[in-house]
């Protein structure tokens, strides 16, 4: 062994599993060296997940990022030759027709992010996998490019590992756990193990079920939690004998019962001639906390493998006997089988990126084998570049709120994260259960007694409609259709869209306390500002004034998309709740890598917003206000700010607009917002929910939205958000964005369409939620621009003042026309749309009011 290294540039703890192993690899792929990776197991591991994982991979997915993943980590398996290409089905048992829907749902979602699943009917099922019973099921999906890491997932670790080590740019060490992280002045500097002590630049956890414990070495915690997985084993079943083959026949998920099963190919290979049946616990998934863990002298098997009873399994095994009897016809292996640990995440995901206490320490977890080679490349890239080719916003690990750190919140969602592993099939707009009510606006007693529909983001419970004006329906019956189909509106509340018209016909408030609020202030703050944002910032021509503006990234791509308010002595940043956690410590952190003197203060939950909004909106305002006159068009511009009285209070008015009508947003101190909101109401004004300002109101107006619509992979030209004029100050992606702007053409153009019919092909009108593939009705294929980046919907709503579901998505420039007339695929049909806008423009714009851009 090595002589033990006293510095490095990187040390990587958890080398021993394919995700640190992949990390490794891919850093030197960038050119990094002077690694050191430790593991608390051997390296490849022997009591880590990788150890035991199942080790399949499918490429479907509802999301983009977790597709470009697997699809990079298959394809990294391929050429390493570790990889049988060998397929995978999924089936709907006859008369469940809920399965099925989801089935075409995530063959639709293939269409759109680029893979090659598609349907199949029993007789082919059958054919491809001959143990089912083909009458047991009614249909399924065939993935051709799932399949299985073979040997094992833990050989390619080992082999990558050993490659890093012959380059000379890595040092191993195993059995050699971190005892304690140095952090000093708020960044890492090295690692603490019983062989000594390694200073270092950088340290990535990918420990695993063990990351936590890390994390908490700084008092930092990782929202994620290990879960038992039943893994059983039944034989011997030697259909592949003399073959060689690690798997002979397609891997199979039967996920109505939440279980899959393959063979283990021929008895010679690695787990031959067997069937593994595996099956993910629904109704009490048995959590552990890694502190519960034993070492590896302590446990029976592994620390990540327990003693598994035949009651947990007996239920959904017998179910999976009449799918396949060939399970009732094998003996069961119980000394081979267990409950294997595997992460679940609170958060729907993995957790990857930079910590938030400690600058230079980095956190990869909840990562499956089928993303590891994929995230290894992400990390690699983020930490050589600042950046990824993928938007990477929905993995971040700055995105946490504080309350989403707490033990309780992450046991809680966690533990819903694991009753949904395989079943039910999740909404797009699906709640959680637990975790709420962590955030309340002053206001909310009063939402509740108007009888708020509630849903929750950022920990804020925002109300999406009132039961109080349902009697809106009647009067608008005609103009708000009935969702017949209960996906399309299952947690969608009709009485949205009967206030939205509300609104557009006199006035309505609406509760905006989630945004995110923080301020930058300090000698530099103005220069941080004008570095970071592509709108001009400085100049006193801009204090009293909230300037719409976008972060870019170094390729010029967009990263945040914010208001920033100019007051006197601070700037203060308005951002949404999903993005804001994010941006706040992507400023504290530009400003520290710079050397700007500043103060970087979230001040989220010491104001709260109102909007208020509609062509009654300055009237009604006026009858409240201390000074009305100042409220006239002539006294008081459009994205003006100024200082209110309401009720006594101290507000301060911003005339902005994200819902297309006039009227203001009203910043006020929290402890204030109770009589603002009171004093509004008194108007006559209608709360309308938060459904018509993100959805349909946004939608008929064009508006873009953060991590949806505006992504890393399109910069800002392609969005349709960049001004006119160039700033002469420099701000980051200034040059390309500049190269961008000098193109005679853009590749691709953010589009509006509409769908000219929604009816399906048993008659029901359709009210699309979720991503769908732009398909060109000429072939009969997805368009795809000339950067490779495939078209799919990034925002999708019913639009009630034009009566049609109204999408975003970007185009190729050669189908950027008004006019043309393309298809859209919704669980597999197919709907006709119209490009009605290039770019922006917007379908509903009264008079008077102007756009937010």
């Amino acid at each position: 062994m090595a002589e033990f290294p006293t510095k490095a540039k990187v040390v990587i703890i958890g080398l021993g599993g394919i995700v640190g192993a992949s990390i490794a690899h891919h850093l030197i792929e960038r050119g990094w060296d002077d690694i050191v990776g430790i593991d608390k197991s051997g390296i490849p591991t022997d009591i880590g997940s990788t150890a035991h994982a199942s080790d399949f991979c499918y490429t479907t997915s509802h999301d983009y990022l977790s597709v470009w993943t697997t699809q990079y980590s298959i394809d990294f398996f391929e050429k390493m030759g570790h990889y049988a290409r060998i397929g995978g089905l999924e089936v709907a048992r006859t008369g469940d027709e809920t399965w099925m829907e989801e089935i075409r749902r995530k063959v639709t979602s293939a269409r759109a992010f680029g893979t090659r699943a598609h349907l199949v009917t029993p007789e082919e099922i059958k054919a491809k996998f001959p143990l089912i019973e083909q009458d047991q099921v009614m249909g399924g999906m065939f993935d051709p490019d799932a399949g299985l890491v073979i040997p094992r997932s833990q050989t390619v670790a080992g082999k990558l590992v050993d490659a890093g080590e012959k380059s000379g740019k890595l040092k191993v060490f195993a059995n050699t756990p971190a005892k304690s992280l140095i952090v000093e002045g708020g960044r890492i500097k090295g690692v603490v193990t019983h062989r000594g002590t390694i200073e270092a630049d950088h340290v990535i956890v990918c420990a695993g079920l063990w990351g936590r414990l890390i994390a908490e070495m700084v008092g930092e915690d990782l929202p994620v939690m290990p879960v038992d997985h039943p893994l059983t084993f039944f034989g011997p079943y030697n259909e592949f004998e003399g073959t060689g083959k690690e798997i002979g026949y397609p891997l199979l998920r039967d996920q109505g019962n939440s279980a899959y099963m393959r063979d283990t190919g021929d008895p010679k290979t690695t787990e031959g001639g067997q069937i593994e049946w595996g099956y993910y616990e629904t109704d009490n998934p048995r959590l552990c906390h890694p502190r519960e863990l034993l070492e590896k002298h302590e446990a029976r098997l592994s620390p990540s493998q327990r003693d598994l009873e035949m009651d947990q399994i007996i239920g959904p095994l017998e179910k999976a006997i009449e799918l396949t009897p060939i399970l009732g016809e094998l003996g069961y292996n119980e000394g081979h089988s267990f409950n294997g640990l595997l992460q679940v995440s609170a958060a729907g995901g993995p957790s990857v990126g930079e910590s938030q206490k400690v600058r230079g320490l980095w956190y990869c977890v909840a990562i499956w084998v089928k993303d590891g080679p994929g995230y290894g490349k992400l990390i690699a890239d983020w930490l050589t570049d600042g950046r990824t080719e993928i938007d990477h916003a929905s993995i971040d690990y700055s995105r946490f709120y504080p309350h989403q750190l707490e033990e309780k919140f992450i046991q809680g969602r966690c533990y819903e994260a694991a009753q949904k592993i395989y079943f039910p099939a999740v909404h797009p707009r699906e709640p959680y259960a637990s975790g709420r009510n962590a955030k309340r606006s002053p206001f909310y007693e009063r939402e509740v007694e108007l009888g708020g529909y509630f849903m929750e983001l950022g920990g804020w419970e925002r109300a999406h409609g009132y039961k109080a004006n349902e009697h809106l329906l009647e009067k608008y019956a005609d103009r708000v259709p009935v969702r017949e189909n209960e996906w399309d509106s299952r947690h969608f509340w009709r009485v949205s869209n009967a206030e939205h018209l509300a609104l557009s016909e006199d006035c309505g408030i609406i509760n905006l306390s989630h945004f995110y609020i923080f301020d930058v202030e300090g000698p530099d703050h103005v220069e941080l500002m004008e570095w970071l944002c592509a709108a001009k910032i400085g100049g006193d021509a801009n204090i009293g004034k909230g300037i719409y503006t976008h972060f870019l990234d170094d390729e010029g791509m967009v990263r945040a998309d914010l208001t920033v308010i100019r007051m006197a002595d601070r700037c203060r940043i308005i951002d949404g709740a999903d993005a804001g956690p994010r941006d706040f410590h992507y400023v504290k952190r530009v400003a520290e890598d710079k050397g700007f003197d500043v103060t970087v203060t979230d001040v989220s939950e010491k104001y709260v917003t109102i909007g208020i909004w509609g062509p009654n909106a300055r009237e009604k305002l006026k009858t409240i206000v201390a000074d009305p006159a100042g409220l006239d068009p002539e006294n008081f511009a459009f994205a003006a700010i100024k200082p209110i009285e309401i009720a006594g209070k101290s507000v301060t008015a911003f005339r902005i607009s994200y819902v297309g009508e006039q009227g203001w947003e009203l910043h006020m101190k929290y402890e204030d917002g109770l009589a603002v909101w009171d004093a509004l109401r008194s108007t006559g004004a209608i709360a309308v929910g938060v459904e018509t300002y993100a959805n349909s109101r946004r939608m008929e107006k064009s508006l873009r939205l953060q991590n949806a619509d505006l992504l890393t992979q399109y910069n800002l030209l392609e969005a349709d958000l960049a001004r006119p004029k160039v700033k002469e100050a420099d701000f980051r992606g200034k040059a390309k964005h500049l190269e961008y702007k000098a193109r005679d053409r853009q590749p691709a153009m953010l589009c509006t369409l509409v769908m000219t019919e929604n009816t399906d092909s048993h008659g029901v009108k359709r009210y699309p939620v979720g991503s769908m593939p732009v398909v060109d009705p000429a072939t009969g294929e997805v368009l795809v621009d000339s950067l490779g980046r495939r078209s799919y919907t990034t925002s999708v709503a019913y639009g009630p003042t034009i009566g049609k579901n109204i999408a975003l998505a970007y185009l190729p420039q050669d189908y950027c026309e008004v006019g043309r007339k393309l298809n859209v695929e919704y669980f597999t049909e197919t709907y006709p749309v119209e490009v009605v806008a290039v770019g922006y423009k917007p379908l509903y714009d009264p008079e008077n009011v102007k756009p937010r851009s």
